[in-house]
């Protein structure tokens, strides 16, 4: 048969490299040329395409010479987030199968008021949450510390040390910086003492043809030491400056394994909130295990940074490569395309097979 076609589609940075956000941004180009390689070595015949402020290219592409799928690594524009849905609503909608999450599942994880909401509301446990649209904020009702989050943001832009509050004219403070910084609306959540964890899931094939979920080994955040001038949170500075004191205090423990009875709790709260919000293909959840032993989902992301070592390792755990998980990805894509491939026809690079 004729190699299927793949268009590897990507933002292209928009913040200079001098923005202090421009991290969390710039790596799509080392993912998008790592993803390019891995198709192209599995002998698929793939283009890369990276669009920002104009979808002119993309329109241009899709008509004139239509992959049979794209595999899609465009994550919004750092100036523009919603884009990242929309680029998903466009494939939709000229009928353009693609990998990863449907545009429902992304409005959802780009707005975590929204995704609150559905975790409440499907019974799905979730900290005590309020939501503020301006000030003069309302009392909060609950305990003390909160933690105070712009709703559109994600990558922890927006999250630092001073995101946690103690006090009603903190929480008026906080409020009112990112409200003036990102807009409204601000979320208000109660803060979890206890471990943190990231809990990838993929869609595995079924020997029946199909797909389903499956949770891999955990990543653990571990915050070291006992410095009580630093709360214990994951932030923009943690994630992505490498040389802070943060980032040397927050500990990436991956593939652990769970007692068997936390295991057994994980798994059907991890694979609801997949389902809750209409994820498809891989998702990662943050979630946070209280002193009682009670997990509580923080945040659905879908389409998490597909680089990431919290997914590589948890991959190979189960005895399988990244490269094997990217080509995975591309064939369940060109299959809602209708398109199966024979066996033989695209292999994962023999010098990344699964162990």
């Amino acid at each position: 048969m004729t190699r299927p076609s793949i268009l590897l589609l990507y933002n292209q940075p928009v913040l200079p490299l001098d923005h202090p956000e421009a991290n969390s941004e710039h790596d799509i180009l080392e993912t998008a040329e790592d993803t390019y390689q891995i198709l192209r070595d599995a002998g698929l015949a793939v283009q890369k395409l990276g669009i920002h402020y104009d979808p002119q290219p993309l329109l241009d592409t899709l008509r004139h010479n239509k992959p049979d799928a794209v595999f899609n690594l465009f994550e919004g524009l750092a100036t523009q987030t919603g884009t990242e849905v929309s680029v998903a609503a466009l494939l939709e909608w000229l009928n353009v199968p693609f990998t990863g999450c449907p545009s429902a599942s992304l409005t959802f994880g780009r707005d975590k008021v929204r995704t609150k909401h559905l975790l409440a509301a499907a019974g799905i446990p979730t900290p005590n949450y309020m939501v503020i649209e301006s000030l003069p904020a309302p009392p909060w009702p609950g305990h003390w510390p909160v933690i105070v989050k712009p709703v559109f943001q994600d990558a922890s832009v927006g999250i630092d040390q001073e995101s946690v509050v103690t006090s009603p004219r903190q929480l008026t403070e906080r409020t009112a910086y990112l409200l003036e910084r990102f807009g409204p609306p601000v979320l208000i959540e109660e803060f979890i003492f206890g471990r943190e964890f990231h809990v990838n899931i993929i869609e595995e094939r079924t020997s029946s043809s199909g797909r389903r979920p499956r949770v891999l080994p955990v990543t653990e955040v571990v915050f070291l030491g006992d410095d009580k001038a630093l709360w214990p949170v994951y932030t923009f500075t943690a994630k992505w400056h490498e040389h802070s004191e943060e980032f040397a205090k927050s500990d990436i423990r991956t593939a652990i394994t769970l007692p068997p009875q936390l295991q057994a709790q994980l798994e059907p709260i991890a694979h609801k909130a997949y389902h809750t919000l209409q994820c498809r293909d891989y998702a990662r959840l943050d979630v946070r295990l209280d002193t009682n032993g009670q997990f509580y989902i923080l945040e659905v992301n879908p389409n998490p940074y597909l680089n990431s070592i919290t997914l590589v390792d948890g991959l190979k755990a189960i005895g399988r490569s990244h490269e094997w998980w990217v080509v995975e990805m591309a064939l369940a894509a060109l299959e809602r395309g209708g398109i199966v491939v024979p066996e033989g026809v695209v292999r994962v690079p023999p010098s990344a097979a699964p162990v």
